[in-house]
């Protein structure tokens, strides 16, 4: 059993900020995250793409976000469990009990679920045959780019991901990019790079074309890929990737007697708390007059509910605002000596 003062569903950067703010006010947690990495949707959707909008930081993408927000974290040394999702969910006296998908338990005084919009899963190919490739040479996303250099790849998708991919990796592989439209749900430069890279021989563009089958035995040798006109052609491939977005997933959490609407937990804006006590909600997954889904706003959010928590944790204490460059407990926390 894990003993903790607050369990955070969700490692994206809201979730990781909220970390922080539990630190420097003395709180212990815990986080619980369906990906297999922190960073939640910047870095499963837009790792490398610019984002504008962060106080103080002209421009910095999604995996630059996150890996700052862990630097920021580090002094508290706080526990990961990434691929699980928290499937039971139960009151114990003044604390909450709450068990993963893979058995682990905690004991937690508070739970905030800053889980995007849920938990996600990729949106696969519909086509049978491509689960036994899944993790060999059929992938929904990038870890290690590497193992494609040299390589013919096929990739599926229209939006950002499936071009960002395609600009990329046709500077060491053979790539075949592969849409259902002629039409792009991607940024416009990165459509008409593309398109200059097909016109230059750089990469293969299919358009109004959808996989048909995946041919191999151990690994993928070949994908047929039908035209919507009933065409279909055979590719040489060695791996495959599709980039067709990812499903949200509220799971369990339907079945815990929050407040949902349209998908979203509703919560005060006092300390961004649920109708259940002890339960707080931020980042996109929360919904509250005026509410902007921006990472800025879940930052926020995090901030009063980490102190929200804290009559949970510690009821016989009363907390004290302090800022951080004042707070010589804060400052230790943090690990800064002076």
């Amino acid at each position: 059993m894990n003993k903790t003062d607050v369990l955070i569903i969700g490692a994206g950067p809201t979730g990781l900020f909220c970390a922080h703010q539990l630190g420097i006010i003395g709180l212990s947690c815990e986080i619980v995250d369906n990906l297999d990495k922190a960073g939640g949707q910047c870095i499963e959707l837009y790792p490398d793409k610019p984002i504008y909008d962060i106080p103080a930081v002209p421009e910095c993408t999604g995996e630059e976000l996150t890996n700052n927000l862990l630097k920021q974290i580090k002094p508290f040394n706080i526990k990961f469990h990434l691929n699980e999702r928290v499937e039971e969910l139960k009151k114990n006296k003044n604390r909450w009990h709450v068990k993963t998908s893979a058995g682990i338990e905690f004991d937690v005084a508070a739970i905030v679920i800053a889980g995007g919009v849920g938990s996600f899963e990729p949106r696969k190919f519909p086509v049978k045959e491509c689960e036994k490739f899944e993790g060999n040479s059929l992938f929904y996303s990038i870890k290690d780019k590497s193992i494609f250099k040299d390589k013919t790849i096929s990739i599926f998708g229209g939006g950002d991901s499936a071009l960002d991919w395609a600009i990329e990796l046709s500077n060491n592989s053979k790539v075949n990019l592969i849409h259902r439209r002629d039409g792009f749900s991607g940024v416009e430069a990165s459509v008409q790079k593309v398109k200059e890279l097909n016109e230059q021989g750089k990469l293969n563009l299919y358009t109004k074309f959808q996989m048909d089958s995946v041919l191999g035995d151990k690994n993928i040798e070949k994908v047929k890929i039908k035209h919507e006109k009933g065409e279909i052609k055979e590719i040489k491939s060695d791996y495959v990737l599709g980039f067709f977005g990812l499903i949200m997933q509220l799971g369990p959490i339907l079945d815990w007697g929050l407040n949902i609407d349209k998908k979203t937990v509703q919560v005060n804006t006092e300390n961004f708390e649920t109708n259940i006590n002890g339960i707080f909600a931020i980042g996109d997954i929360c919904s509250y007059p005026g509410k902007l889904k921006l990472i800025l706003s879940g930052f926020h959010e995090g901030a009063l509910a980490a102190r929200g928590c804290f009559k949970y944790a510690k009821p016989d204490e009363k907390l004290r605002f302090e800022f951080t460059t004042t707070s010589k407990a804060a400052q230790e926390r943090l690990g800064i000596k002076k």
